[in-house]
């Protein structure tokens, strides 16, 4: 058995490729780039653009390898309305049914995927479990959702498909969003919460998530779907203030009026000028907390990051390549 990595050179798959080589796996990774990452002197790289199907064909899946899909596009960098669709879907969902369509081809039918918690919209209950309904708020939601739609047709015709919906992944070599936050801090500046900042605000590790991977592959790939969230995680007020505290910043976090501030980014959104995605402040206020119990009893995964670390490493992060420090992982990835 090899595994094959599709987006393995991106953000988590950079994390799960040492994993698998460190349990005596043979890894290929499939990806449009190549970075300089010392795991390749045992795994293998093989160029890919999955949105094209003969290229995903050209990988060479053989019938028992185990399959990861990673290649994703994310909410970063922003896009407008009119783009969005042509945005996600090529590599989302195109990308996931090229990858299905040459596993069929070659008689594999193991696959671990991840979508995103985004395919919940607003929040209905609390906290969220895996049968939480699902109502995705814009194309990249959308674009996941249909994803597991497809894995849902596949499974009956044999396949078995683990599918993981992370919160917002974070870790070395990825600020996205938060890039913005941080520069608020260096200048001082205030930082606007929307809403009161006493809803949590939850993050998974990348680390968290490439034990998620293999820990679904050493399961035996079930046919279930999994949250990917940190444990007890705190109000945005203390998270936020914190980092300020360990920034040494005297920025000042404001509340604001939820409402208010939403119609307002509507606004900016509609003359496509967007400051963030609908699909990120519309929940921003909400208790949008994942109930990750499932993957614990299932798979023995456990989170091991907690929010308030990840949140002061990705700081630090920012911080080193502001003062012109090597960072390892440095590249941002498509995901």
């Amino acid at each position: 058995m090899k595994h094959v990595i599709f987006g393995g050179d991106g953000f988590v798959g950079r994390h799960l490729a040492p994993k698998l080589l460190a349990d005596g796996a043979e890894v290929v990774v499939a990806d449009i780039v190549k970075s300089d990452l010392k795991h390749y002197r045992s795994a293998r790289f093989v160029e890919c653009d999955v949105t094209d199907a003969t290229s995903v064909e050209a990988v060479g899946i053989k019938p028992d390898d185990m399959v990861y899909n990673l290649s994703a596009k994310m909410l970063s960098p922003i896009q407008t309305r009119a783009k969005r669709h042509d945005f996600f879907f090529p590599v989302n969902y195109y990308g996931t049914l090229h990858i299905i369509e040459a596993m069929d081809a070659a008689g594999a039918s193991k696959l671990v995927h991840f979508t995103t918690d985004m395919i919940y919209g607003h929040t209905v209950v609390t906290p969220m479990t895996e049968d939480h309904p699902v109502a995705p708020l814009g194309e990249y939601g959308l674009s996941k959702q249909m994803t597991e739609e497809l894995a849902a047709e596949w499974r009956k015709r044999g396949m078995q498909i683990s599918l993981f919906r992370p919160r917002l992944i974070i870790g070395p070599g990825r600020l996205g969003i938060l890039e913005k936050l941080f520069k608020l801090i260096d200048m001082n500046l205030p930082v606007p919460m929307i809403g009161s900042g006493k809803n949590p605000y939850q993050f998974i590790s990348v680390f968290d998530c490439a034990e998620a991977a293999r820990a679904a592959w050493k399961a035996g790939v079930p046919d279930e779907a999994y949250n990917l969230g940190s444990l007890n995680p705190p109000p945005v007020r203390r998270l936020l203030g914190d980092l300020i505290k360990h920034a040494g910043s005297k920025s000042l976090l404001i509340p604001t009026p939820g409402w208010a501030v939403k119609r307002t980014l509507d606004l900016f959104d509609l003359v496509n000028m967007p400051i963030m995605d609908p699909e990120q402040y519309l929940i921003a206020d909400e208790e949008c907390v994942l109930d990750v119990s499932k993957a614990k009893r299932q798979l023995g995964w456990v989170p091991q990051h907690r929010d308030e670390d990840m949140l002061i490493a990705a700081y630090r992060e920012y911080r080193g390549k502001k003062d012109g420090q090597k960072v390892a992982a440095r590249h941002v990835p498509a995901e």
